[in-house]
């Protein structure tokens, strides 16, 4: 009985804490749709002429203000634990979204509500990954794990619906874009008062020393009982911290300059800048714009509705069928981009050969075969570029190097996914079709790099992993060098 219970409360535990990527999900959808409605355009008073710098400035802001708060929450979280920095980080998203379906009739407070709603994106899409894993048993953590994908796939996917909706149904009025702005409460609330129903992280209390706290946490989370299995795994918990311990003492960042640990952040950087060259980010963004622009017309709602039906497939079929049962990294990093660059040239073609025309009554053949070419990218993608490179960059970072390796990989996420969300309305107002060829160069550049930078990691022990990117001896003395040298400096500063 207790070891369903502890099922039970494991998975409600990812779940709510995947609430976080919901909502930034559900927002990166909605807003394609809001910078659609004509409603919002009038209430806010900007002209045509002003709407691409409107388009490019509300998406690229909230990156902006996500890219912060990847640093903001750690001393949050530091001080008030994970579950404490969720809680935080909902309160702002709220807080942020508040400020956007207010009708002040300017954009200033809008955009404000844009940045502060993302910096607790940033804060949340940080911390969701650490907290699931501390909390979910060994056994089933890499499934459990993979919920944030899937809760992000279907959060677009349900905001695209909501956006065809009020666009279908509610009149062209303010309540038209408040409606779909405002269910972003929704997520944000419920991940608010479902961390509230849940205990802080063991292993965040046993770091600072709260041993009989962290305890009752693990206990409850595993179902209440006493067991020697609940014993061993505390006991597995508190070595674990010790040995971490043991191994980042004295750690210093001039570590990461270190051949095999410069190349490391090099791939950490690099691979999130190609998962935004891709281009799927910006069809994410800016979906309704661009099913405009290859021929959905009036259907580009509808369209852009099924696109976020085929990610949430391409989610769920990479973690039924592809994840752990294919062996290799650097396969599904070159297939995934040679087939979205080859899908991108088809859709510059079709677009370049067969412009939309000005009607809107139907959508054409070569309009037709332009939208399935962006569902098969966007497909591609979530089985490769999407969820790939974040267990990539956790995996090829040592136990010493890890933390700041993965933080330095998430700030270039935000940091890339600002550019592209400032870049791609401009160019598909000014070079038009050629922005498909663009990512389509991008993609197949990108399978060049996959081969010539990306190292196999899959079914590699850590031990192996150091080996893979050419820790020798030397290097190792260079650190004990360093760690030395940050001791006799510690040592001197207390004596004098």
């Amino acid at each position: 009985m207790g070891r369903t219970v502890g099922l039970v409360r494991a998975v409600y535990i990812a779940c709510v804490s995947c609430l976080g990527s919901f909502a930034f999900a559900f927002d990166t959808g909605v807003i394609s749709g809001v910078l659609t409605l004509a409603s919002f355009e009038r209430d806010f008073g900007y002209t045509k002429a002003q709407k691409t710098n409107v388009n490019s400035n509300a998406v690229s802001i909230l990156q902006g203000g996500a890219f912060f708060g990847c640093f903001i929450i750690w001393p949050v979280t530091a001080r008030f634990g994970r579950r404490g920095g969720l809680i935080v980080s909902a309160i702002i998203f709220s807080i942020g979204t508040i400020l956007q379906i207010i009708n002040s009739g300017t954009l200033g407070t809008f955009y404000a509500g844009r940045v502060v709603a993302g910096v607790g994106i940033g804060g949340a899409t940080v911390l969701i990954p650490v907290f699931a894993a501390e909390m979910s048993p060994k056994e089933i953590r890499g499934k459990l794990g993979a919920c944030f994908q899937l809760f992000f796939a279907t959060g677009v996917m349900v905001a695209y619906w909501v956006t065809y909706a009020v666009g279908k149904d509610q009149p062209s009025a303010t309540k038209q874009w408040q409606i779909a702005l405002g269910l972003q409460l929704l997520p944000s609330s419920l991940l608010l008062f479902g961390m509230l129903t849940i205990p802080e992280s063991a292993r965040w209390l046993a770091k600072r020393g709260k041993t009989e706290k962290a305890r009752q946490s693990l206990k409850w989370v595993r179902g209440g009982d006493e067991t020697e299995e609940l014993q061993s795994e505390f006991d597995e918990i508190l070595a674990g911290i010790e040995e971490e311990a043991r191994l980042k003492e004295n750690f210093t960042f001039k570590e990461l300059l270190l051949p095999a640990n410069r190349y490391r952040v090099f791939i950490a950087i690099t691979i999130q800048l190609c998962a935004q060259l891709t281009g799927n980010t910006s069809l994410a963004y800016y979906a309704n714009q661009i099913f405009s622009s290859v021929g959905a017309g009036n259907s580009a709602s509808l369209v852009t509705g099924f696109f976020g039906v085929v990610k949430v497939v391409g989610v769920l079929t990479f973690q039924l069928l592809i994840l752990d049962k294919i062996g290799g990294r650097r396969a599904p990093f070159m297939v995934g981009a040679f087939a979205m660059g080859s899908f991108m040239l088809i859709i510059a073609c079709l677009v370049a050969t067969h412009p939309p025309g000005a009607s809107t009554n139907g959508v054409s053949h070569a309009g037709i075969a332009a939208i399935i070419m962006t569902y098969a990218e966007a497909f591609s993608f979530n089985m490769s570029w999407g969820p790939l490179p974040w267990l990539y960059v956790g995996e090829i970072f040592s136990s010493r190097t890890r933390d700041v390796g993965v933080a330095i990989g998430a700030a270039s996420q935000w940091l890339f996914n600002f550019v592209m969300s400032q870049i791609t309305p401009h160019a598909l107002d000014n070079i038009h079709w050629r922005t498909f060829l663009m990512f389509a160069i991008f993609n197949y550049a990108i399978v060049g790099y996959s081969w010539l930078f990306l190292r196999e990691t899959s079914g590699r022990s850590l031990e192996e992993m150091e080996h893979i990117f050419g820790v020798e001896k030397k290097e190792t003395k260079n650190i004990e060098d360093l760690t030395e040298e940050k001791t006799e400096q510690k040592s001197s500063d207390v004596k004098s």
